[in-house]
C-alpha cells in the first residue's frame, strides 16, 4: 500500500536554498568548456535534452549482442547452481550472487525496452520486454505502464504512490496514530525494505500487481495473465528435467538475491539527502528527474553488471538513452559526473533516511524528525 497517498497532508514549503527550477544546476555544475568543445552550460535542467537526445540512437547489433552477453551466462549460472548441489549447498549458494547479478541485468534490459531505448522498432522493444519479464518475474506492460507514471510525476508529492518507494513527509508522520506510525517504521526497517520485501514483490505481487493495474487497459491485463503463463510453463520445464526440490533450491535464492539487488539500486536512486520533492506549481519534472535522482557511481565491475543504472539522473531526464551510451554522456560532460554523486560506500548512510523535511527540504532520519515534533 501507499501510505504516502493515504495519510497526511500535501504540504508546500520555501524552495530550499541552492535548488530553484530555473538556475540550480547552473549553481551546481562547475563552469569551463566540456569534451564537445561547447564552453556554454546549460542553465536549466531542460536545457540539457538537446544535448543528450544526440546519444539516444541504439546500435541494433550492440543491443542484441547485450541481450546475448546477459541471458548465456544466467543460464549458464543456472546451471552451474544446479550441478553444484551434489558437492554442496554452500557453493549453490555463491554461485546464486553473480546469477542473482546477471538477473538484475536482464531486468534492465527489459527496463531500457519498456523505455524504447535498445531497439529502433517498438515491436522488438516489446517482446524482448516481455520474454525478459518471464524470466524476471515482471509482467513488462504493466510494469512499462507504472514505470512510465514514475518518470512523469518522481518528486511531486501530490503524486506519490506509483512506482515508488512509500515516502512521508515530518509533518505526516507526525499526524498519524501510534501505530501507523509503527507500520510506516517497519516498512522502512532496511530487513522489511530490502530483504523481506523484494522477494515477495517479485515472487509473489507481480502475480497480480493491482498497484500496476489501476486504470490500466487490456495490454497490462494480457501481461500479467501472459507472464504467469510463461512462468508456468517454464517453470515446469525445470522442474521436469531437475525435480522441483533442486528447483527451489536455484531459483528461490537467486530471486531472492537479484530482487534485493534492484531493491536497493532503486533506492538509492532516489532516496538521498538532497534529493527533490516538491507541490505543484514548484514542481518541476526536468528539475526532479536530474536533481531527483542520484549518480550512484559505483566501483569496478558493478556497472557493467547493472547496465549503468547508476547513472540514473541523466536517464531519468533523458529516458530514451540506451543504457550503454550512459557512460559516453559522463565520458563527453563530466560535470554530469558529479551531480549528486554517491558512492557505495555513501550509499549506506542513505539507510537511515525515512521522512521528508519540507522545511529543510530534504530527506531526514526519523530521530532527527522526532526531535522536531
Amino acid at each position: 500500500m501507499c501510505l504516502g497517498n493515504q495519510l497526511g497532508s500535501r504540504l508546500g514549503g520555501r524552495a530550499r536554498p541552492g535548488i530553484s527550477t530555473g538556475g540550480h544546476l547552473a549553481q551546481t555544475l562547475a563552469s569551463g568548456a566540456s569534451a564537445s568543445g561547447s564552453s556554454a552550460q546549460p542553465q536549466k535542467a531542460r536545457d540539457w535534452i538537446e544535448i543528450l537526445q544526440r546519444y539516444r540512437h541504439p546500435d541494433p547489433a550492440r543491443s542484441v549482442f547485450e541481450v546475448f552477453i546477459t541471458v548465456v551466462p544466467f543460464v549458464a549460472l543456472w546451471a552451474a547452481a544446479w550441478a553444484s548441489l551434489y558437492v554442496g549447498y554452500w557453493l549453490t549458494l555463491l554461485i546464486a550472487v553473480p546469477a542473482a547479478f546477471f538477473l538484475v541485468r536482464l531486468f534492465l534490459i527489459q527496463h531500457d525496452c519498456g523505455h524504447g531505448a535498445l531497439f529502433r522498432k517498438k515491436l522488438t522493444n516489446d517482446w524482448v520486454g516481455r520474454i525478459m519479464g518471464v524470466l524476471t518475474l515482471t509482467p513488462y506492460d504493466a510494469w512499462k505502464r507504472s514505470h512510465a507514471i514514475h518518470h512523469a510525476t518522481h518528486g511531486s508529492l501530490e503524486d506519490r504512490g506509483t512506482g515508488d518507494i512509500d515516502t512521508l513527509t515530518v509533518r505526516e508522520y507526525a499526524a498519524l496514530s501510534p501505530f501507523r506510525r509503527f507500520l510506516y517504521r517497519a516498512y522502512r526497517h532496511p530487513v522489511v525494505l530490502f530483504v523481506i520485501g523484494p522477494p515477495l514483490l517479485f515472487m509473489v505481487q507481480h502475480r497480480l500487481p493491482f498497484s500496476m493495474l489501476r486504470g490500466a487497459d487490456w495490454r497490462s491485463w494480457a501481461s500479467v495473465i501472459g507472464t504467469n503463463i510463461g512462468l508456468v510453463i517454464l517453470s515446469g520445464v525445470l522442474i521436469w528435467l531437475v525435480g522441483w526440490q533442486a528447483f527451489l533450491a536455484v531459483q528461490l535464492p537467486i530471486v531472492a538475491i537479484g530482487s534485493s539487488i534492484g531493491v536497493w539500486l532503486f533506492y538509492i536512486q532516489h532516496q538521498f539527502e538532497d534529493t527533490i520533492w516538491a507541490e505543484k506549481p514548484e514542481w518541476n519534472v526536468h528539475e526532479a528527474a536530474l536533481h531527483g535522482s542520484s549518480h550512484y557511481d559505483l566501483p569496478g565491475f558493478l556497472p557493467w553488471l547493472t547496465a549503468n543504472i547508476g547513472v540514473h539522473h541523466v536517464h531519468h531526464l533523458y529516458s530514451r538513452i540506451p543504457y550503454y551510451n550512459l557512460p559516453k554522456v559522463l565520458r563527453d560532460f563530466p560535470e554530469l559526473a558529479e551531480v549528486h554523486r554517491i558512492t557505495l560506500w555513501e550509499s549506506f548512510k542513505c539507510v537511515k533516511l525515512r521522512l521528508w523535511d519540507e522545511t529543510e527540504r530534504r530527506l531526514v532520519p526519523l530521530a532527527e524528525a522526532r526531535a522536531a515534533l
